[in-house]
């Protein structure tokens, strides 16, 4: 089941998408610092943080992947295989 969060993002543009990515990656170091010099109230928060910088990047990924030529899947999908291979 797709989260409030996870839809949200579908409806933003690619530049607010990454404008939206950049400032949460900026948030989530603030916190990573506050909570090492003096503690968070919440430390839980940073979790959060953590998993929406997850949501977005997987959002623009997601993104690549669609508007990606048959191609460049073509040569995704050898890439693929051969790192199967490989283990």
């Amino acid at each position: 089941m797709a989260t409030k969060k996870f839809l949200e993002l579908q409806d933003y543009s690619d530049a607010d998408l990454q404008s939206e990515l950049d400032t949460t990656v900026a948030q989530y170091q603030k916190l990573k610092f506050d909570h090492a010099i003096r503690g968070l109230d919440n430390p839980l928060v940073l979790r959060e943080v953590r998993r929406d910088i997850s949501r977005l990047k997987t959002e623009v990924r997601r993104r690549e992947l669609a508007s990606a030529t048959p191609e460049a899947i073509a040569e995704r999908s050898k890439i693929r295989a051969r790192r199967r291979r490989k283990k």
